[in-house]
């Protein structure tokens, strides 16, 4: 047990930096108490580790994150509102377990996959998480949001993290994108886990429609890698079509995440994470795993054609 543990240690470097959120606490605790913001309160947020990233990434999307605007949001009615829940919420993901998340991520990648994070909750205008520079993950911090999906969200780009120290990928590029419902399988807990159960309303709402459209999904995209085989789509025009996938939790989920629950329960974790390490084995992999599925169940899922790579 303790030789396990000290080997899932050495393979993450996973830390949470508060400080943005912090910062802009404490601004929205001067605001409600009538004492006056400085300039001091304000180049602690500017200068903080996360608010630096945060604004980088931005940045390089090409969208405007600039100290003015962030000093409106700040210092707007709506915010100063949420102070006291928001401060719950950023109590709360402090106490997060890691190891535990990176233990939850592990067990879903090659023995020689590592994880180096640094989550940053972060108090920000819009309402998104991601991963920045391979290593920075980027949790919006909502009020509202229990423990545990603050926690499925992280071990899932944990998983993106560790997924791309080791897995090579190969074969057609948008088969990557099934990566997503991966992530959101591991972080989930697996086979018996229950992806998004603790997420806002909308977002439950979303996967509980498209899980329940399993064969209409898998039909959307059997269709694109068709059109793609075929060159009814080509050039920009594939990277248009594929976006369109992801959607809140789209196909690129749904579809990705019944396919690592079929191929782990016909054939073993082991044929799962070689899988999806081999993207070009996948199609092939899932249609075998299926097939053992109907036979054991009398159960008919969706399989993908030749023409679509299967």
């Amino acid at each position: 047990m303790w030789i396990l543990v000290l080997f899932l240690l050495a393979r993450s470097n996973v830390y949470i930096v508060t400080d943005e959120a912090d910062a802009v606490l404490a601004i929205l605790d001067a605001r409600a108490a009538g004492r006056a913001v400085t300039d001091a309160d304000w180049q602690r947020v500017f200068k903080s580790e996360g608010y630096v990233r945060l604004q980088k990434r931005e940045h390089a999307m090409k969208r405007a994150f600039e100290d003015d605007a962030f000093r409106t949001f700040v210092t707007s009615p709506e915010l100063l509102a949420k102070r006291a829940t928001l401060r719950r919420a950023l109590d709360r993901v402090k106490g997060a377990d890691l190891d535990a998340l990176a233990k939850r991520a592990f067990a879903y990648l090659p023995p020689s996959a590592h994880i180096d994070a640094t989550i940053y909750p972060v108090i920000k205008p819009a309402t998104n998480s991601f991963v920045f520079e391979g290593n920075a993950i980027f949790k919006y911090l909502d009020g509202d949001e229990p423990l545990a999906y603050f926690e499925e969200t992280v071990a899932h780009e944990m998983h993106h993290i560790g997924y791309g120290t080791a897995c090579a990928h190969t074969g057609q590029k948008w088969l990557g994108a099934f990566g997503e419902g991966f992530a959101a399988y591991a972080a989930s807990g697996g086979l018996h886990g229950h992806p998004y159960a603790n997420a806002a309303p909308d977002v439950r709402a979303a996967w509980a429609s498209g899980i329940a459209d399993y064969p209409g999904q898998f039909a959307q995209l059997q269709q694109f890698f068709e059109d793609i085989a075929e060159a009814k789509l080509k050039g920009d025009e594939i990277d248009k079509r594929g976006f369109q996938f992801f959607g809140l939790v789209g196909p690129w989920y749904t579809v990705g995440w019944k396919m690592a629950a079929v191929i782990e329960e016909e054939l073993g974790r082991d044929a799962l994470i070689n899988a999806f390490c081999d993207s070009a084995t996948l199609m092939a992999t899932y249609n075998r795993a299926a097939d053992a599925h109907a036979k054991r169940t009398g159960e008919r899922l969706p399989h993908w054609s030749a023409r679509g790579g299967g």
